[in-house]
């Protein structure tokens, strides 16, 4: 908007109220403390700094009325700045604008009666500056509150992450520096909780986006951190929310591994060790929930696959080396006896075969494996081998799809 040389008359009304603008800008700030909710409360906005704001804005406002200088748009972008770091939402941040400008304009008018140089048409100009100039305002506040409240965001977010991470590396000790963590992030210091791990598709992209927000609303409160290869949470939950946890989880197309209960933040870096070994155990598949008490031998066997495929060559090697036919047909038996709990009889009706042919096939990895299966340490470890074999086979199978460079 061009601006003209303000009329002389207008001029004088803008200093009758500069003279008078500290009880101006009292009584502004008594009216917006009892319209506004945010501003009548002491402890989040304090009565004196509205009217400081109020003083200074109204003077501003009044000066811009015996000059043709541009707006100066610092002072309303202060106060924008000041009300987002005080949670003043921006709807009554604005509002409160409003209200100046309505004041300021009343106020105006009112003095402008009783000069009798000023004419209707200088009133009906007055009023389309004043409220250009309230445009102009609300504009600079707006800006500043939102980018502000954008970096508050971030530090909130950093602070948070920070903490999660102190979590995780365990360098919370005393009960009392936990207990504020926990305050803080939302958590209760004591209760469930459980430590998700998901690896991610890219650096700096969430493997559960909005998983927060959406635990939250299932009333399940939750902390996070994302890492270059993996999004990692503490998740605190009643045992009759577990199940509604997991399929929020499960909505998302990644590999996720979840750590075995626990009642102790300080219990957390373990918790992340098993949610990682959990992860590891869906090496090969493209997505999937896995609970590291599911099955936490293959759990285990997916994290240290050099020495889980020592293991299975030491006791299963003989079997192994069996022709194709053989080899699966007495792994397949040993398989479904260990699932019938050593009973020959179930064991051939899963496999609608005689029990004496289930007998001889047993007999058969004794003397391979020269372990008897009456022996419960022989049991013991012929069925962690049989466990930790398809573990290793789906490694195997996923090395072979990655090509070479």
């Amino acid at each position: 908007m061009k601006r003209t040389t303000p009329p002389d008359a207008i001029v004088g009304v803008a200093y009758v109220l500069l003279d008078r603008i500290d009880d101006l800008g009292l009584r502004l700030a008594r009216r917006m403390r009892s319209e506004i909710e945010s501003y009548g409360n002491e402890a989040q906005v304090p009565f004196e700094t509205i009217r400081v704001s109020c003083t200074r804005n109204l003077r501003l406002m009044a000066l811009h009325f015996t000059t043709t200088a541009p707006v100066d748009p610092e002072p309303p972008k202060e106060t924008g700045r000041l009300r987002a770091q005080q949670g003043v939402p921006l709807a009554e941040t604005l509002h409160a604008y409003r209200i100046g400008f309505e004041f300021l304009w009343s106020e105006m008018v009112a003095e402008a009666r009783r000069q009798p140089a000023v004419t209707d048409a200088m009133l009906v100009s007055l009023a389309a500056e004043v409220w250009w100039l309230a445009g102009e305002y609300s504009v600079a506040v707006a800006a500043a509150y939102r980018e502000t409240t954008s970096e508050l965001m971030l530090q909130r977010e950093h602070e948070r992450s920070v903490l999660v991470e102190a979590l995780f590396t365990g360098v919370i000790a005393d009960s009392n520096t936990l207990g504020e963590t926990a305050r803080i992030l939302g958590l209760p210091a004591t209760g469930r909780f459980a430590v998700v791990a998901a690896d991610v598709l890219a650096p700096g992209r969430e493997a559960l986006p909005g998983i927060e927000a959406s635990l939250r609303s299932a009333r399940v409160a939750s902390a996070w951190r994302l890492l270059p290869d993996q999004q990692i949470g503490v998740v605190s939950f009643a045992p009759a929310l577990e199940e509604t946890a997991l399929k929020a989880l499960r909505k998302h197309r990644a590999r996720v591994g979840v750590s075995p209960p626990y009642e102790s933040l300080r219990e957390t870096p373990q918790a992340l060790r098993f949610a990682r070994l959990a992860l590891a155990g869906l090496h090969g598949k493209r997505s999937g929930v896995a609970r590291f008490d599911d099955n936490p031998l293959a759990m285990v066997v997916a994290a240290a696959p050099a020495e889980a495929d020592r293991m299975v060559r030491l006791r299963l090697g003989a079997v192994l080396d069996l022709p194709q036919e053989e080899r699966v047909r007495l792994l397949e038996t040993l398989d479904h006896w260990f699932a019938a709990g050593g009973s020959a009889t179930e064991t051939g009706r899963r496999l609608y075969i005689h029990p004496n042919t289930v007998r001889y096939r047993r007999r058969r990895v004794e003397d391979l494996t020269g372990r008897s299966l009456d022996d419960p340490q022989a049991i013991l470890d012929l069925g962690a081998a049989l466990q930790a074999l398809p573990v290793l086979r789906a490694r195997e199978n996923q090395s072979e799809e990655v090509p070479s460079n």
